[in-house]
């Protein structure tokens, strides 16, 4: 992997990974069997230094991960543009790592529950049912954090 050109924006880790947990949404990379590559815009929860998203059962994203884990992940955290100084004042954190579907459905659950509370916390209930509906249609995808890098312009 290269290094960062840009070492004077750099974040902790510790701050990167607070931006990680606190995003509303990221952008998750692959690659088909053509070497086309595809972002998508998606939900998610960190749960113990992994990312998971959901989805159901059939799609690019998932056929891109069945053919080539490997994938990147990006998060935007705030911004504000300065047009008087052709610049941009921003925090986020690209996370390279590996995506695997869950196949535990205790697991499953779990993240489904994370979502509710990241997402729903005013519905839990209603929410609880919600997941009982989806049942086997959808899935839990979750990806091992190999690295990841904040940077940010104050």
């Amino acid at each position: 992997m290269r290094d960062t050109r840009r070492v004077d924006r750099l974040m902790h880790e510790e701050e990167a990974l607070k931006i990680l947990v606190e995003g509303e949404y990221g952008i998750l990379a692959t690659v088909d069997d053509e070497n086309q590559p595809y972002g998508t815009p998606l939900s998610y929860v960190v749960i113990e230094n992994n990312i998971y998203f959901h989805c159901f059962t059939e799609g690019s994203k998932l056929d891109n991960i069945k053919n080539n884990n490997k994938v990147c992940f990006s998060v935007v955290g705030k911004t504000k543009v300065l047009p008087d100084r052709f610049g941009t004042l921003y925090e986020s954190v690209i996370v390279f790592g590996e995506a695997n579907l869950v196949s535990d459905e205790k697991e499953k659950i779990m993240v489904f529950r994370e979502f509710l509370k990241k997402y729903c916390s005013e519905f839990i209930s209603k929410g609880e049912k919600y997941i009982d509906s989806v049942g086997p249609r959808a899935i839990a995808v979750k990806i091992t954090i190999k690295s990841y890098t904040g940077k940010h312009r104050n």
